[in-house]
């Protein structure tokens, strides 16, 4: 008899693209790529930043080389303080399509 996780149960396996939220805003790609090299090879660290501002969203993602490494990342650091913040660390999941918004403001007519 052979067991799987529920995971692998449906059909879905561990990714190696890492979700990491709750991050402090002065917190950089850099000092987060120095973070998951603890435990393994990054393949790549990005903050998400605002597009008008260019500050910190205050999350990212991580991409580590194997799965192993991703989930060693996940038992480690979710939950670890960083800057006196809990991060938040759990396999990423694709982006929900969004709606498109039109890209032209509502606002109504004129107002005299």
């Amino acid at each position: 008899m052979v067991l799987m996780s529920s995971a692998a149960a449906q059909g879905r396996h561990m990714g190696k693209k890492l979700y990491v939220g709750n991050l402090p805003f002065n917190a950089t790609d850099e000092a987060l790529q120095g973070i998951f090299a603890q435990v393994g090879t990054v393949q790549s660290a990005k903050i998400i930043t605002d597009r008008d501002t260019g500050r910190s969203k205050g999350f990212g993602f991580v991409e580590m080389s194997t799965d192993q490494e991703a989930a060693d990342a996940i038992q480690k650091f979710n939950g670890a303080d960083y800057g006196g913040r809990n991060m938040t660390v759990a396999e990423a999941r694709p982006m929900a399509p969004r709606e498109d918004r039109g890209g032209r403001g509502g606002g109504g007519g004129r107002r005299w």
